[in-house]
């Protein structure tokens, strides 16, 4: 951290700027809004809408006001917040870090923005402590500083920051749209792809016969997983475990929490591996929130990928090739048939056999599927090229903030005015204001025990 400050400046306690607002058990009648950490995402400084309305009862919590600037504890997060009037009176949990501006030093808005900078993030992140969860301290908490302006600066770098933060936070607005748009298109590309819209100039230009209508189970092999004990897994090896972690949309992701089995148990369950051309496809997750049921092809295997229990496997007859099925399974029409049978618990949901082996299916002949699959991956390449400039952009606009916010905190944001109080200054004036103040409690309190002593001894005297 440079402490080569502009003039006028002074880096100070970040406690000597702000009050450390403790934590307490707080009683209220009924419910109150409860915001936890995770109620928030990253490098959000006024999250308004963004929050996660729950209910909690009576606890160690804190209790916001209007101008209090919260920031999570734990390490590696940016989770900084400046408390607008909607969120006053609402208790925030004790992940974070409350402060609460000294209005005579600096501005609040001018620590919000401050406890997102890198600057201030790297210090907290030096001197979080624990062992399974890493976090800031009240004691470490006493370590932090900050580069403190004069005040009237304060206000034009504010105003300056709000300024540009506000262009730059539209920017990455606009920018979440994109994987929503990507999805939507690569949804409506699976559509008319597994409806003969895609192909449909091809389809009459051939003279192809028109698609026939079949069931997955009648052109496919289906297999449910083999339970494998947790406890024979390793965390290397050979054999790996394809569990409903490693199956995503379209891809199998081998690098997610792998596990493995030694070789006496694969050779045992030689029915369950998987080969070249296997679909994979997860049968169970949180119910009513449609997060499985997704279906990757198995493109490369030598015999070392084994199912694990609640993930299936579909080997293609000769009438259906692999890639074609994979992108119908992942179709808005074979989602729909494949939830329609969800059972299981509040939390967990499944989908049992029926509902890959009953789905039905548009079959086109195989020249055509060839020609489909084609045209869907020459789309796809495109959205994944689009995606990936996505991401360059929004990489790009993550690090616009920060470099905004260190020039800010560096003075180099707006010009600095001669006119302006020192914060040295200013600080030496609160100072002494504060001492005279404290000279001025001890005499008042000096002479009150002065007179009541007088008034004793002349009430002993009678």
């Amino acid at each position: 951290m440079s402490d080569d400050l502009p003039q006028g400046w002074a880096r100070i306690p970040l406690n000597q700027a702000t009050a450390f607002v403790p934590t307490g058990v707080l009683i209220f009648n009924g419910e109150v809004d409860y915001y936890s950490t995770g109620s928030i995402q990253d490098d959000a400084a006024v999250p308004e809408g963004r929050f996660t309305f729950k209910s909690r009862p009576s606890r160690a919590n804190r209790w916001s006001r209007e101008g209090d600037v919260m920031q999570a504890r734990m390490q590696g997060t940016n989770k900084g917040i400046l408390i607008r009037k909607r969120l006053a009176d609402r208790l925030f949990s004790t992940g974070f870090l409350q402060l609460r501006a000294d209005a005579n030093v600096c501005e609040p808005r001018f620590v919000a923005h401050y406890v997102r900078s890198t600057e201030f993030l790297s210090t907290r992140d030096e001197f979080a402590t624990g062992s399974t969860q890493i976090a800031l301290t009240d004691m470490g908490a006493k370590e932090l500083t900050i580069p403190l302006a004069p005040v009237a600066e304060q206000r034009r770098i504010v105003a300056k920051l709000e300024k540009l933060l506000g262009k730059v936070d539209a920017c990455r607005q606009r920018l979440a749209k994109i994987p929503v748009l990507l999805k939507r298109f690569r949804q409506s590309v699976l559509a008319a792809a597994c409806s003969g819209r895609l192909t449909a100039d091809w389809h009459e230009n051939n003279r192809c016969d028109d698609f026939e209508s079949a069931t997955v189970g009648t052109i496919a092999d289906y297999i449910g997983g083999f339970a494998y004990k947790s406890a024979t897994f390793l965390k290397t090896g050979k054999h790996q475990v394809i569990r409903i972690g490693n199956v995503r949309p379209l891809a199998l992701k081998l690098d997610a929490s792998p596990v493995y089995v030694p070789d006496q148990i694969a050779e045992q369950t030689q029915r369950f591996k998987l080969e070249p051309g296997d679909i994979a496809i997860s049968m169970t997750g949180t119910k009513y929130k449609q997060d499985y049921g997704f279906a990757a092809l198995v493109t490369d295997s030598d015999g070392t990928l084994f199912l694990n229990q609640r993930v299936a496997r579909i080997r293609c007859g000769k009438s259906v090739l692999p890639k074609f099925l994979l992108f119908w399974l992942q179709t808005d029409l074979f989602r729909e048939f494949f939830f329609s049978g969800e059972t299981g618990n509040v939390n967990q949901g499944n989908v049992g056999a029926g509902g890959i082996r009953n789905a039905p299916i548009e079959l086109p002949l195989l020249v055509e599927q060839q020609e489909i699959v084609r045209r869907v991956e020459r789309l796809f390449a495109l959205a994944d090229h689009i995606e990936a400039r996505y991401a360059k952009a929004k990489a790009h606009v993550e690090k616009l903030t920060q470099s905004i916010l260190a020039k800010a905190f560096r003075g180099e944001l707006v010009p600095q005015d001669p006119n302006d109080e020192p914060a040295s200054v200013l600080l030496e004036r609160i100072r002494q204001q504060r001492n005279r103040t404290k000279e001025n409690n001890h005499y008042g309190k000096a002479k009150t025990k002065r007179t009541n002593s007088s008034r004793n001894r002349r009430s002993a005297s009678r």
